[in-house]
């Protein structure tokens, strides 16, 4: 307990604004231009027949897209140079701010798809949710990091997760996906800083209550899950069923890019959380495996980076990224593949949005902070 708080004495002191280490993951860096990159294309292919037809160009969704990529890298190259300890200045009162921000969209809040998500600031057009997940990371591994020594008591557990609970809470409200997200973020941070496991199946237990109230008190999430139980014949399913289909059509080795049938207002919206569909529809289940195997390959460079970090504060912050990442892109798939009921949720880097992209590659940003700050055996 005496090296730990020494350890943060020390941290506290040597907080620098610019990133000293000289290591750098070229590795990881290059699994997310490709990432980047790899969605720039997809998403011309999935909507360029939609935004001809809307927009008169049919590029109009991957101009707007590549926009937010070139901020979102520039962003995440800047944040890859900040010492990520000065984040522990910043963190408590970014995280009441974008708490404030969240509780904001519920009382003026503009509506899209039929849920109020986004809020409008001047010219600005953003989902705080998105600022939320990077905001409840920063503040767990702060909270945790400080605490450290006191998790084996479950009082001191529930102190740390009630402020990010509370946040969660309000995005359930109108988003129930990403909120669940947010839980599973809380809980991965905490689980493996706390050396007493017994706590978590309390957790899980109140998690999977929590989540059936939501269900229940929402009519509209009742009929998401009859849609997922009987997909053929409720009128909610027609989505997902046409994205089964491009599945299927798209066999082993797919119909070739950008030559999908689907994608022509057949599936709505294809280059938005559906897009995996059409993926495996132009590029075959090989392409879907493909793709799927570049997450696991991103998620083992995170794995790596936990394991090697100078301290306990970056490896929680890689943490945080890595149950972020790992667990939308799950939900994703399952949603395409009717493994579970339909909910919104983006595929990471790929789908169509550009708060989504701008956040999760400063998300990125912070992980690559952290690994610049490896010690190298010579």
């Amino acid at each position: 307990m005496r090296e730990d708080r020494q350890d943060n004495q020390q941290s506290r002191k040597q907080i620098r604004f610019w990133n000293s280490g000289e290591y750098f993951d070229y590795s990881l860096l290059f699994i997310i231009l490709f990432l980047v990159g790899f969605g720039l294309v997809m998403i011309y292919s999935t909507s360029s027949y939609t935004a001809a037809l809307d927009f008169g160009d049919a590029a109009y969704f991957f101009k707007r897209q590549a926009v937010f990529a070139v901020l979102g890298i520039v962003c995440m190259l800047i944040v890859s140079k900040v010492d990520y300890h000065f984040l522990k200045r910043v963190t408590v009162l970014a995280f009441f701010g974008i708490g404030l921000l969240t509780l904001a969209v519920l009382i003026v809040g503009s509506a899209s798809g039929g849920s109020t998500r986004w809020l409008e600031i001047g010219p600005l057009r953003f989902q705080p949710s998105e600022l939320a997940k990077m905001a409840i990371i920063l503040y767990v591994a702060f909270a945790t990091t400080v605490q450290v020594w006191k998790l084996n008591d479950w009082k001191m557990l529930v102190k740390i997760m009630i402020p990010p609970l509370i946040l969660t809470a309000f995005i359930a409200i109108e988003n129930l996906s990403t909120a669940i997200i947010c839980g599973v973020i809380i809980v991965a941070i905490l689980f493996v800083a706390s050396p007493k496991y017994s706590h978590f199946i309390v957790i899980a237990l109140f998690g999977v209550v929590g989540g059936a109230l939501f269900i229940l008190t929402a009519g509209y999430r009742s009929d998401r899950i009859d849609a997922w139980l009987n997909l053929e014949t409720h009128p909610k399913g027609f989505q997902t069923l046409q994205a089964l289909y491009a599945i299927g059509s798209g066999g082993i080795w797919g119909k070739g890019l950008g030559q999908s049938i689907q994608k022509m207002d057949f599936i709505p919206e294809a280059h938005n959380d559906m897009i995996f569909s059409v993926i495996c529809e132009e590029l075959g289940l090989v392409g879907g495996i493909c793709l799927i195997l570049l997450f696991i390959i991103l998620i083992w460079r995170l794995t790596l980076i936990i394991f090697n970090a100078r301290d306990l504060y970056g490896a929680l912050l890689v943490v945080g990224v890595l149950a972020h990442v790992a667990v939308q892109v799950l939900i994703n798939v399952a949603v395409v593949t009717n493994t579970i009921p339909n909910t919104g949720i983006p595929l990471p880097f790929i789908s169509y949005g550009g708060t989504s992209l701008v956040f999760l590659l400063i998300e990125m940003g912070i992980v690559l902070s952290v690994a610049r700050q490896i010690k190298m055996r010579k």
